[in-house]
């Protein structure tokens, strides 16, 4: 069985092959038409693009640790009980993407056992790389990154999701934005929560919510945000936030007033 201690390395490992990744995405832009879009669900799409990539990833995944399992968003490969797992979504963005508009980004994780180890996030579009294993700082193109400092609501700018199914849920959203928009600076609704996540992690944005997630779209973000000072919960503060289809993330420096906002709008009993 496989045993690593060098998870510095398999993070570069990663970024090689999100970068090539990258560039085969940018690269089948132009070829991509309405007939190549399919309908997964409602507001829900994907295209040869990502089904190729991830294909890509998984190959290239498998030869650098060939007992590892994997959790995918295009269903490639699946897991069964390995101490090593990649969560991976190959293109975290594809709607974007369809329309030509950033941001669009490979997000890849690696797992050992329950615990993040290793987290690449590419944007494709700025050629932007952010990254962090085990023990490690956050990097973004190889320069230290850390979440910002502002310690008042009126300071920040916030990431989302506006949902596209689970639509339940619309009413109790829209309240917890309106709330949002009268004490921040505003909110940004990019569409790629693997991007939100490294942008709270380099202080772009200074915190993040959603809900109706996957597991692909934030494992990655999470470990290289949480290495560059962040913090995450699920909407009544606990640790369901992978699997759970929620989050909240931000700096610690205003995460108590932010998450009493959306616990108060979005948790549950």
């Amino acid at each position: 069985m496989t045993q690593i201690t060098n998870f510095q390395s398999v993070c570069q490992k990663v970024q090689e092959i999100a970068r090539e990744t990258g560039s085969f995405i940018r690269n089948e832009r132009e070829k991509v038409s309405e007939k190549d879009v399919e309908l997964k669900s409602v507001a829900s799409l994907v295209t040869y693009v990502d089904k190729t990539a991830e294909a890509r990833i998984v190959e290239a995944l498998k030869k650098l640790i060939p007992d590892s399992g994997f959790i995918t968003e295009e269903g490639t490969a699946s897991h069964a009980g390995e101490k090593y797992k990649w969560v991976i979504d190959p293109l975290d963005g594809t709607t974007n993407y369809i329309h030509g508009i950033a941001p669009h980004s490979v997000s890849i994780a690696l797992m050992e056992d329950d615990e993040l180890v290793v987290g690449v996030v590419y944007e494709i579009g700025q050629d932007e790389m952010f990254y962090a294993w085990k023990g490690s700082p956050a990097f973004m193109n190889g320069k230290e990154i850390k979440v910002a400092s502002a310690t008042n609501l009126a300071d920040t700018l916030i990431g989302t999701g506006f949902p596209y199914y689970a639509f339940e849920r619309v009413d109790d959203y829209n309240n917890a934005m309106k709330e949002l928009m009268q004490h921040t600076r505003g909110l940004r609704r990019f569409g790629s929560a693997a991007v939100d996540l490294a942008y709270v992690a380099c202080g772009r944005f200074d915190g993040f919510f959603e809900h109706a997630l996957h597991a692909w779209d934030v494992a990655a973000g999470v470990l290289i945000l949480r290495q560059a000072g962040g913090k995450v919960c699920d909407f009544n503060g606990g640790t369901n936030w992978l699997y759970g289809g929620e989050m909240v993330a931000a700096s610690q420096s205003i995460f108590d007033p932010f998450y009493s906002i959306i616990h108060k709008h979005l948790g549950h009993s």
